[in-house]
């Protein structure tokens, strides 16, 4: 009998050129599309989106495009069309082929590498559209241009046909039209969530004073029978984008300090403002780009503003009688500000681009800062002392802060203060495999601890509502007792030599963090604030993928020998129609008012059991457009709050 495992051992031996596969064209895009575009998931999807409108910026930012316009199509195509010159469709003399056909099956091949037709671009890699194209279904190119229509049809990056002539066009019309359907095969999911695109195209309408772009929505129409339709354009740019991120934050002073200017060939423009809120939020963008993991433009700005503001407050003597040290983060407590940069050559990590490496840029934003800045702290001394007052009150709460955290770190399960004694831990020391369950109440706490599994999953009831943070002082959050059980139960500790308000996670003991509160209004709210205290407080918590929101059923349907639980109002209903013929009367229906009306054993079935929860994973598009959302869900005013629950609702979805 021949020795299976000994033969085995032999093909592994024989390792020749046979073994080495080679990927040709597009197809390396398609066997690892994470490379390329970040995930196969919802931000993948989305990534798609923008590789197409990045390069009709470019056009806009060469002088040639003015409008684009997205639609997303009833069947979750994407259509997106510029009035920009159009791609080339004349031959490539090395290729022998179209342009166009070269631009969308080519790797690295693009109008970005030649710096006659881009001085600066976002598609530094040139792989955009090509990437585009591969992971699509079907991709139909049209481009207009010197009087004539071309048009082009691919299928996963291959040509299905030749660049022909379609049609005639006015000689002045020109542009590009590019329309695809994401693969199915690639992607998880392919249906495309409006705000996310809404985000991205009012970021670059604020980083792009005057080029209008525009989203329609063919799957929602209004009961006058047209599409859902937004339009987003910026007359001035970066002030009009401050001043929307702030919009539902108290202004410290009325200005949004405007910085234009160019530093050794660097294009630099920074808007920034104060408010009374106690966070800082720095959002910043390469040729367009939000480089998410910042990059050597952030030490830049950051330099260029303590060094000013600490220099006028010294000049002024307004630090005389200042009896703690300022430290730089004290500079920029309540500071609200947009740093945009425009690099010829940018270098960052990586497709997706999330980090500039760029060194030179480092001084020209810090040059380009202390210029602007000085002269208006000069111009301006009632604005310039409201923010050096603001400083000496962050650097004393700051200092009020530290003694408050150190009390927390002493208590911390690290330091052998033990765990919160509400905690009901897991069995289990791999954090990978550990969950922790934030529950409302003692009463639901008590049925979790019950129902739970107790190798892998943690409670910690939570009685009443916790501190909301968005406007409480540093040093009060460490007072908090139901904050800092949360602290040491997580095993995090806050704050690090260069930054005292980070979170460091290198000791998080759980990869799941699940806020499981009731159906209600109260419950939404405990939810919401506990969501706030982690995008304030712990924010690499959410951005590693790691809090999650619980979603108990509404009801409990059954008739005759059929039952089944109801997450939804639809979920009833179609329970209702299978059943009882659209007969409601013929059916039992349980509203469950809250997470204390279900026994351990119902807790366990429908909210904690991973074969068949339903868990919504809390994660961050576009944190500029969340800071303003939590300031305005967490803030006094109320009229922005009930419009924003209208306006959002339809959009409402589940992430497991």
């Amino acid at each position: 009998m021949e020795d299976i495992n000994n033969s085995e051992t032999q093909q592994e031996n024989q390792y020749s050129a046979q073994n080495i596969q080679v990927l040709e064209g597009l197809e390396a895009v398609r066997k690892r599309p994470s490379m390329y575009i970040g995930d196969t998931h919802v931000k993948g999807l989305h990534h798609l989106v923008s590789e197409v409108v990045d390069n009709s910026i470019d056009e806009a930012l060469a002088g040639f495009c003015d409008t684009i316009n997205v639609t997303i199509g009833i069947d979750n195509s994407i259509t997106v069309s510029d009035n920009g010159r159009g791609i080339p469709v004349d031959e490539h003399e090395k290729l022998h082929k179209s342009a166009l056909e070269v631009v969308m099956t080519v790797l690295h091949a693009g109008g970005k590498f030649d710096k006659g037709s881009y001085k600066v671009s976002g598609g530094l890699h040139g792989v955009g559209v090509s990437c585009v194209n591969a992971l699509s279904d079907y991709l139909r190119a049209e481009v207009r241009r010197e009087g004539k229509v071309y048009m082009q049809e691919y299928s996963k990056g291959k040509p299905t046909n030749s660049v022909k002539v379609i049609g005639d066009c006015r000689e002045e019309e020109h542009g590009t039209t590019v329309i695809f359907h994401p693969d199915a095969e690639i992607f998880q999911t392919t249906v495309y969530e409006f705000p996310i695109l809404a985000n991205r195209l009012r970021d670059l309408a604020y980083l792009n004073a005057g080029v209008k772009l525009t989203l329609t929505d063919l799957r929602n129409v209004g009961e006058d029978g047209e599409p859902h339709h937004e339009e987003y354009f910026s007359q001035t740019g970066l002030d009009e984008f401050v001043r929307y991120i702030d919009n539902s934050k108290e202004p410290l002073i009325n200005d949004v300090i405007h910085i234009n200017s160019n530093k050794g060939g660097i294009p630099v423009e920074v808007a920034m403002t104060y408010n009374t809120s106690f966070n800082e939020n720095i959002y910043s963008y390469v040729n367009n780009i939000n480089t998410i993991e910042g990059g050597t433009h952030l030490p830049g700005f950051r330099r260029g503003l303590g060094s000013t503001l600490k220099k006028y407050a010294e000049d002024s003597k307004m630090l005389e009688k200042v009896k703690v040290e300022i430290k730089p983060e004290d500079f920029r407590e309540g500071l609200t500000a947009v740093i945009s940069v425009k690099v010829l050559e940018p270098q960052f990590e990586g497709q997706t681009k999330t980090k500039l490496g760029n060194t030179e840029v480092i001084g020209a934003v810090e040059t380009s800062l202390r210029e602007a800045l000085t002269n208006y702290l000069e111009e301006n001394p009632n604005q310039a002392k409201a923010i050096v007052e603001k400083v000496v009150l962050a650097a004393t709460a700051r200092h009020a802060a530290q003694n408050a955290r150190m009390k927390v770190q002493r208590k911390s399960p690290l330091a052998g203060g033990g765990l919160p004694g509400k905690l009901a831990d897991c069995t289990s020391k791999d954090p990978a495999m550990s969950e922790l369950f934030l529950v409302e109440g003692d009463s639901a706490g008590g049925s979790a601890k019950q129902g739970r599994d107790r190798q892998f999953q943690a409670i910690m009831p939570l009685r009443g509502k916790i501190l909301n943070v968005e406007k409480a002082m540093e040093h009060k959050v460490f007072e908090s007792e139901a904050i800092v059980n949360i602290f040491r139960a997580l095993g995090v500790t806050i704050g690090t030599e260069e930054d005292p308000k980070e979170a460091n996670l290198s000791k998080l003991r759980y990869h799941r963090i699940i806020i499981m509160t009731d159906a209600d209004v109260d419950g939404a709210h405990i939810a919401t604030l506990l969501m706030t205290f982690f995008f304030r407080r712990m924010r690499p918590i959410i951005e590693n993928g790691y809090l999650y929101l619980a979603t108990p059923p509404l009801y409990r349907a059954s008739k005759g020998n059929k039952e089944e639980y109801c997450w939804t109002d639809m979920d009833l209903r179609r329970f209702i129609d299978t059943y009882a013929n659209g007969n409601e009367d013929q059916v039992k229906i349980q509203r469950y008012k809250g997470l204390g009306e279900m026994n351990a054993d119902q807790l366990w079935e429908t909210t904690m059991d991973p074969a068949n929860r339903l868990l919504k994973r809390v994660s961050i598009s576009d944190a500029a457009e969340a800071d303003r959302i939590f300031s305005m869900l967490m803030g006094e005013d109320v009229e922005p709050r009930r419009k924003f629950i209208e306006e959002n609702a339809t959009y409402a979805t589940l992430d497991t």
